[in-house]
């Protein structure tokens, strides 16, 4: 039993890089752990209040999800915590189920139980291997998306780094009440000078000096401002004093109707933390030599986020950012996070005043900088260049988040790369080849025009597995080709790319040959998969089809179309 016991442990990463840590690597992991820090605390209360809670549960939220995932999570140096693309997905789930008057505990709560829903999904997704289903947004989409997150984000703080609140349900809503409120007075110019100066500071640190702390800096002046000009009295919201101590163990409550409706939230917020992560863990993964295991990594984000969830917490994801930080200040393990979170507890045990003087709009200028680092407008221009259904798709995506919500944008981003991938299956590039002087095998005729054709003979290739949304497309264009003058005697099916034949296609394929035979036309196929043309025989194709038209390759058909009727190579007005 102590035996079976030792190799459960030893299963468990945490446990299993611990067995492995060398002595060397103490000193660097300790020094990274506390740069870390600097920056964990004010993002931390940063994306709590962009999520819509009380700064502190961004605290308790950053120590626990790095305690859960270092025992739990597979990746050496990957930083957990409150993130800045999960923060308005959160709030768009919880704050429309929070009373009128805006119960912070009732909102605390919702966005915990919301955390344990996310960390079921994913535990039950790494038991079922479903890693897989981080790809189900295409980049294109993805781009789209954090753009018109970052637009999000970054016009539902403006208000606030102007020292004044807006009531709005959308983004043009939003924008609306912000402008309304600049030109009717509203702005505190101290508040305006703090958060716009915030923001310059750390994108000119960032910028110049890329090894500063820019965050942490600007954090540190803002207090120091406010307490030398006594921004409080000039009408700045400051953070104030943060509860003391360790948040307690908690089992959240909630309405079981609140249940259904975070559900929606929490696959959405899982689909994206798991595409952040795998996407993150791939990156460093590449420089430290280690492989992505994206079932582990499923289940260290759902431990993570479970513990979040039990103390009051919310979900989390990776940040490429933070894990950024870690590496270029020597982390070499998890234990960079522990340390941070043990950093992040001592604080809160025996300084819970250090922030009370932190302005309001330097969190809000943390926050609109990290949506800045969300964006991708350079993507999207290459997406332009290279491809306009992509350009158009990230587009769509886009507005899907600025003009429908955070939560509807994701909906639509993964709408639109399934449709995509089901729109290139349904309309798939289909073509003639012919021969082309010095030149081996047959090609595009699109490509060469002056392609070589054979009298009575064509080559026509399908990029597509044939399956019921485009057998009839294919069905028409083999008909079309049927049709054409000179009339052909045989059409040769470049079947390589067919990796599928479905029901609905077979049956398609039946009929359309015995329409061709009784027009005198042979449907022959070459290169057909081996799996493929098991499943032609199971659907008793062959009855129509005749066997002797499946060609290993498509030379072969064509030697047997020349050897049967004598025909040679010409020009293509002479081939048809």
């Amino acid at each position: 039993m102590r035996g079976r016991l030792a190799t459960r442990l030893r299963a468990v990463p945490g446990v299993r890089a611990a067995s492995s840590y060398r002595r060397e690597w103490l000193g660097r992991d300790l020094v990274a752990g506390v740069v870390l820090t600097t920056l964990l605390v004010p993002q931390g209360m940063a994306y709590a209040e962009l999520a819509g809670l009380p700064p502190i549960t961004g605290l308790y939220t950053t120590v626990l999800c790095l305690l859960g995932y270092a025992v739990c999570g597979p990746s050496r140096i990957l930083v957990l915590g409150p993130d800045s693309s999960l923060g308005p997905m959160i709030a768009a789930t919880v704050l429309p189920l929070v009373a009128a008057d805006g119960d912070p505990a009732r909102a605390v709560a919702l966005a915990s139980v919301l955390a344990l829903m996310v960390a079921a999904v994913m535990i039950l997704a790494s038991v079922a291997k479903l890693g897989f289903i981080a790809d189900l947004i295409s980049k294109p989409t993805m781009i789209g998306y954090m753009n018109g997150l970052a637009l999000t984000i970054l016009i539902g703080q403006l208000p606030k780094l102007f020292g004044f609140s807006v009531d709005a349900d959308d983004l043009l809503g939003e924008f609306a009440g912000f402008v309304q409120g600049v030109l009717g007075g509203d702005v505190v110019p101290a508040a305006a000078a703090v958060g716009c100066g915030g923001i310059a500071l750390i994108l000119v640190l960032q910028r110049l000096l890329p090894k500063v702390p820019a965050v942490l800096v600007m954090v540190v002046l803002a207090i120091a401002a406010a307490t030398a000009f006594d921004l409080g009295g000039r009408g700045v919201g400051l953070v104030g004093v943060l509860p003391e101590g360790f948040p307690p163990f908690t089992v959240p409550q909630v309405r079981l109707g609140d249940l259904t409706l975070l559900l929606g939230g929490a696959l959405g917020i899982a689909l994206v933390s798991l595409a952040d992560t795998i996407s993150n863990a791939s990156a460093f993964a590449a420089r430290t030599g280690q492989e992505v295991r994206g079932n582990q990594e499923m289940a260290g984000i759902g431990v993570a986020n479970l513990a979040a969830g039990l103390f009051q917490g919310f979900p989390v994801s990776t940040s490429g950012s933070r894990t950024a930080v870690a590496e270029r200040a020597g982390a070499r393990s998890q234990l960079t996070g522990v340390v941070g979170a043990a950093l992040i507890v001592l604080m809160l045990v025996l300084a819970p005043g250090l922030f009370r003087n932190l302005p309001q709009p330097a969190l809000a200028a943390v926050v609109i900088t990290a949506s800045l680092s969300l964006a991708d407008v350079p993507g999207a221009v290459r997406l332009w260049r290279q491809r306009r259904t992509d350009f158009l798709l990230c587009c769509a995506a886009f507005l899907g988040v600025a003009l429908l919500g955070v939560l509807p944008g994701i909906a639509i981003a993964v709408a639109l790369s399934v449709l995509n991938v089901f729109r290139q299956t349904w309309w798939p590039y289909h073509t003639v080849l012919g021969r082309v002087a010095d030149l081996e095998g047959f090609h595009d005729v699109r490509s060469y025009p002056g392609a070589f054709r054979l009298p009575g003979l064509v080559i026509y290739r399908f990029d597509a597995p044939l399956l019921f949304a485009n057998a009839k497309a294919f069905r028409d264009e083999i008909r079309r080709l049927a049709e054409t003058d000179p009339r052909p005697s045989w059409i040769v099916v470049a079947a390589e790319p067919m990796t599928d034949v479905d029901t609905t296609a077979a049956d398609v394929l039946e009929e359309l040959d015995e329409t061709l035979n009784a027009d005198r036309v042979h449907l022959v196929f070459a290169e057909l998969k081996d799996p493929v043309r098991r499943k032609i025989e199971r659907y008793e194709l062959t009855r129509t089809i005749d066997p002797a038209h499946f060609f290993p390759t498509v030379e072969a058909a064509v030697e047997a179309f020349r050897r049967q009727t004598g025909a040679e190579w010409g020009p293509p007005g002479d081939g048809g």
